[in-house]
């Protein structure tokens, strides 16, 4: 296939993936996996979790860097920058759209009904992914006892981020021991800081804010909200209201979570600091992921590197299924959303190589009629 074909369909996919995408990053990538893995075949499984590995170990939303990688293994790095923004433009146009109705009418239009019914069929598809992603990170007892430690830390609360790195030491201990080796090579991550002077937020000031948050933020999409939260409403340039909104901007739109950055610049400084802020949120992302992809195949022949990535590939699945577990209970509180959760669980283990995307439309539309029942 020549490369302008190439980069059709790596347009065509994550344009597609980034219009009914909704459930957060755990769902993203399962949708991912099943699109790119199994239907596609564009890299085996072990290298989509190493890809999966190494995104959690760098700062940044985690699928949509997943989006990225894709689309440079598929086309090198016209397809990272291809799959990145297909992905992310319908979010930012959704969100915009939102955006714009809440600076007129100063409230949200209703489409619970809609999402009470993709939320449990999202843990359907996330379940199917953690269970094919695990068969291959699960490669020896001590690996899987390692992915029950970081699975049994993320319940009890611990930082999913200290869950990650503590399971990657403990992968390169467990190295060092069978190998009984004296001499430990260290990686360093490099973060980017930004320093934002506190006034007046026009569109450099947006941008740098949302820069800055980009760069260093890690985990999930949610905890932009506790840097921005510092930011811009302990400042006095947002309210925490507008914040909150965001928050259920974030939970009815498809795509990365960190579209709400759009919705935030909005408010602050109309259509500009919407560009603005969208512009600083992801524009780290595309670095990391141009400067780590190429990195991986190498890190993935030397022993010491490959048993962090063996033991952060595990940790990578014990942090999906955590979500998972908080998300049940979050969405499973009566007998409709278990019905729809049932349900869509059923077609995805029988129905395999049925696309993602109909499981989520059916359970919304599912989830739309039942609330009236």
């Amino acid at each position: 296939m020549s490369q302008r074909n190439k980069l059709k369909e790596i347009a065509k996919l994550f344009f597609k993936l980034g219009s009914i995408a909704f459930g957060g990053p755990a769902a993203h990538i399962a949708m991912m996996e099943d699109e790119v893995v199994k239907k596609r075949k564009w890299m085996t499984q072990e290298h989509f979790l190493d890809l999966v590995g190494a995104t959690n170990l760098i700062p940044g939303p985690n699928s949509t860097e997943m989006t990225m990688h894709c689309g440079y293994e598929r086309a090198g790095w016209k397809g990272l920058f291809v799959a990145g923004l297909c992905f992310i433009f319908p979010a930012v146009v959704i969100t915009s759209v939102f955006a714009w109705l809440y600076q007129e009418y100063g409230e949200l239009p209703k489409v619970e009904p809609f999402i009470y019914g993709i939320k449990p069929a999202v843990i359907a598809i996330i379940i199917m992914a953690a269970f094919k992603l695990g068969k291959k990170a699960v490669k020896n007892t001590e690996l899987a006892i390692l992915g029950i430690l970081t699975l049994v830390a993320c319940l009890f609360g611990i930082n999913e981020i200290i869950a990650l790195f503590g399971c990657g030491l403990l992968g390169l201990g467990l190295y060092f021991f069978k190998k009984n080796t004296g001499y430990i090579n260290s990686l360093t991550p490099l973060l980017l800081f930004q320093i934002v002077d506190p006034l007046k937020m026009g569109i450099l000031k947006i941008f740098l804010t949302f820069l800055k948050v980009g760069a260093i933020l890690y985990g999930s999409g949610y905890v932009l909200f506790a840097f921005l939260d510092t930011e811009l409403v302990a400042n006095g340039w947002l309210t925490r209201q507008a914040l909150i909104d965001a928050v259920a901007v974030g939970q009815i739109t498809p795509g990365p979570v960190l579209s709400t950055a759009t919705f935030i610049g909005w408010q602050m400084n109309g259509i500009t600091g919407a560009l603005a802020a969208t512009l600083g949120i992801f524009l780290p992302s595309f670095l990391f992921v141009l400067i780590l992809n190429p990195l991986i195949p190498k890190m993935r022949q030397s022993n010491i590197i490959g048993a962090i990535l063996d033991a952060v590939n595990v940790a990578a699945v014990a942090l999906i299924i955590a979500v998972c577990v908080n998300m049940a209970k979050d969405t499973l509180t009566d007998w409709r959303t278990i019905v729809i959760a049932l349900a869509s669980l059923v077609v995805v283990f029988v129905f395999k190589k049925l696309n993602s995307a109909f499981i989520v439309l059916g359970g919304a539309m599912i989830g739309y009629f039942l609330t009236f029942v």
